[in-house]
């Protein structure tokens, strides 16, 4: 690539930071020596983009479905070596022609060669261009072959279908590999380590045929194994038990037990199955005594015991009825090879397939026929990956432009012309467009990030009558907030044009407008006394049904209480209310006839001013913050990493939302339904100005000046001179 000190880089200014141009062949060449620092943004995902999701693939080169600037600066290294001149990416069109392919270098060359085979394999061999359509074409058709060069083979690609068998086997043994046909197959390491855990197997199995210590009971020897292996603890248990007792008869009822854990089970229905029961030994303790195996056993153990007689005692010991220590010993002996043996076998996936199958499939050669098919899969990767690579040509020259006004600057979402790749579609509702649209996984996870953007976000669930579902967040940057609530229905178009049903889930409130901030304290007082009044209805109307109720009851019981008489302290304090209410209404009218005493433009700068002291701390905060929204966090909260701020101006902020407007030249008529309008307020407007007008000039004796200049002698006296004179302060009486 070029080197930064011989490429002089243009930039443009939008959203508050400086955004290079990548529009010359030169940008493209010397992306990588453009400081990261200028880049608009650092990483974006693969999906949840307006964007194609198989371009963004292909750029993403670890595959872990995210974009960062290194991969970008790959793709334009690409470009440059594939591509004669790279300018003509800025076209964006999925046709390129063969004479734009850079046949210099040994990439352009190979490219060059995949194209024309494909061209030639379609049938278009003079063709002069190759199209996204024809790279699809020929994809598609090696998508329906048995083989496709990904060292992948499916149970369709094997004729034999005893091979097609096997294949499907080892997909459910390996849980297989995706072809690029999409059907689960196997690979040849899969293939590999599924034979290998065959032979294991099965040389563990031939283990039990060598020595016959191992299967010394033949066929029975599972079983008896299982048997033994079930009530070796509690036999060994019952014999160390009578052996402590002819030691030391001493420990006799210990041994037992006792009779306390039996003293429980009186109380309720008796079962075998209790633990209380089978925690007690497998049988009486006795001094030498042999273990019973029919009459005498613990009831919750001699299903066990029976087992262990029918599958094991017998067959190795004879038929009996008890067993001594010695032959219990006798018979753990005849059980140990088989035991060892059963212990060492291996951990397999082959196993669900059952011993027979996977004899058969050691003893037979499909592993040669399966590496046969993978080798003539593997005998078409170069020609498959030519396409990849022509796909690759073509695609990067429809979209990689798009990308870097995306990536390496937003000149789309700056452009009011264009919509960036992250804005879903257009929303409509509350009598306005919204165009800053972006899709979220989890409005909650985003919020806790978005809300960064000192914008006003409503979360909006949209669904359509196929039952498709998206969540989108929308920003409203323009407008006022009244009627945005949770619940509010609209419409949202997306970049395709279809239309979905939109609620409002979740809003992330944030100032829309200075104007909208000026209003607010009233607007809240206002719904303040409506709320208030609405519950005090509520109380009043409860108080009194309860009071009817009350009364209702009483007239029914026959019986009613005697008026109460007003107390003194409650004469005393309606006292002390009234004469506080009194002074209070004193006070306000001395106020008022102090401040009444003032010229009327006075009053109505006083006025201003308190208006002012209400709505101007509101008003800054949201000057501050309409300067502070950004686009950052919205995006960063969907997994982008955005490298600068990209403010939203107020300005811009009313391209992203539109409020409704009449067409120009539109005419309206009055409603015939809606109320008259009232000269009233109007009048009420003109007489204020014209009075405070008035008012001003009068009292700098302007109005007194321009009458005696006319010669007027009988001045009135409510026109003023302009002379004022301090009001004297009446003394104070002793």
């Amino acid at each position: 690539m070029g080197n930064s000190g011989s490429h002089g880089w243009r930039f443009f200014r939008a959203g508050g930071f400086d955004q290079a141009r990548v529009e010359s062949a030169g940008d493209f060449g010397n992306l990588e020596n453009l400081d990261q620092k200028l880049w608009a943004a650092l990483a974006c995902p693969v999906k949840g983009l307006e964007f194609d999701e198989r371009t963004l693939a292909l750029i993403d080169g670890d595959g872990d479905s995210r974009v960062r600037a290194p991969e970008v600066m790959k793709a334009a290294q690409w470009c440059e070596d594939h591509f004669a001149d790279l300018s003509k990416l800025g076209e964006g069109t999925d046709v390129v022609p063969l004479s734009r392919i850079k046949t210099s270098t040994d990439g352009g060359a190979a490219v060059m060669t995949g194209a024309r085979q494909m061209l030639a394999g379609l049938g278009k061999a003079d063709a002069d261009s190759i199209s996204l359509a024809d790279v699809s074409d020929t994809a598609a058709l090696f998508a329906q072959t048995k083989f496709n060069g990904d060292g992948v083979v499916t149970p369709a690609s094997a004729d034999d279908e005893s091979v097609s068998a096997l294949i499907a086997d080892i997909v459910t043994c390996s849980g297989g590999t995706a072809d690029r046909s999409g059907a689960d197959g196997v690979n040849q390491d899969q293939v590999d380590a599924f034979f290998d855990e065959c032979t294991t197997l099965t040389d563990w199995a031939a283990l039990s045929a060598s020595d016959e210590a191992i299967l010394a009971l033949g066929d029975g020897t599972a079983a008896a194994a299982d048997a033994w292996r079930a009530a070796r603890a509690k036999v060994d248990d019952f014999f160390g038990r009578c052996k402590l007792v002819a030691y030391d008869e001493r420990a006799l009822a210990a041994a037992n037990r006792g009779a306390d854990p039996y003293a429980s089970l009186a109380e309720g229905e008796l079962s075998i199955s209790v633990s209380e029961i089978a925690d007690q030994p497998v049988a009486r303790i006795e001094a030498g005594r042999s273990l019973p195996l029919a009459a005498g056993v613990n009831p919750a153990w001699a299903g066990a015991i029976a087992a262990l007689r029918t599958a094991a005692i017998v067959p190795t010991l004879g038929e009996r009825h008890t067993i001594t220590e010695a032959e219990w010993a006798e018979l753990g002996g005849k059980l140990a090879a088989y035991e060892a043996w059963s212990g060492a076998k291996p951990a397999t996936s082959v196993e669900q397939l059952g011993m027979d199958r996977v004899k058969e499939i050691v003893g037979g050669d499909g592993k040669a026929a399966i590496d046969a098919l993978i080798g003539q899969d593997k005998e078409l990767e170069d020609e498959y990956n030519a396409i990849t690579e022509v796909e690759r040509l073509v695609r990067y020259h429809r979209d990689l432009y798009q990308l870097m006004r995306n990536f390496v600057n937003l000149g789309d979402f700056y452009d009011p012309s264009k919509l960036a790749t992250f804005q879903a579609g257009t929303l409509y509702l509350d009598g306005r467009a919204c165009t800053l649209c972006v899709k979220v996984l989890d409005a909650g996870k985003h919020g806790a990030l978005a809300g960064m953007a000192k914008a006003y976000l409503a979360y909006v669930k949209c669904t359509r009558p196929s039952g498709e579902t998206m969540n989108i967040a929308a920003a409203f940057t323009d407008g006022d907030s009244d009627y945005l609530m949770v619940g509010r229905n609209g419409i949202f178009y997306d970049r395709d044009g279809q239309d979905w049903d939109a609620t409002i889930t979740k809003i992330i409130a944030n100032p829309i407008s200075i104007r909208e901030a000026f209003w607010s304290p009233y607007k809240k007082f206002v719904r303040a006394m409506e709320e208030m009044a609405a519950k005090r209805a509520a109380a009043k109307e409860a108080e009194s049904n309860k009071r009817m109720a009350a009364a209702g009851a009483k007239a029914g019981s026959g019986s009613a209480e005697p008026p109460k008489k007003m107390d003194v302290g409650t004469v005393a304090a309606l006292g002390v209310a009234v004469g506080a209410i009194g002074a209070f209404l004193t006070a306000l009218v001395g106020y008022a006839t102090n401040a009444f005493s003032l010229p009327f433009w006075m009053i109505c700068l006083i006025l201003v001013a308190i208006l002012l002291m209400i709505s101007g701390p509101g008003m800054i905060m949201a000057w501050l913050k309409l300067r502070q929204r950004n686009l950052a966090p919205i995006l960063d909260a969907n997994g982008w990493a955005v490298n600068g701020r990209a403010k939203m101006t107020v300005s811009f902020g009313k391209s992203l939302t539109s409020v409704a407007e009449l067409p120009e030249g539109a005419v309206s008529g009055a409603d015939p339904h809606g109320d008259k309008p009232s000269a009233w307020p109007g009048l009420i407007k003109l007489v204020v100005v014209v009075a405070f007008l008035f008012s001003l000039v009068n009292y700098y004796g302007a109005i007194h000046m321009a009458l005696s200049a006319a010669g007027v002698e009988d001045i009135p006296s409510f026109i003023s001179d302009g002379t004022r004179e301090e009001a004297k302060e009446p003394e104070t009486k002793k």
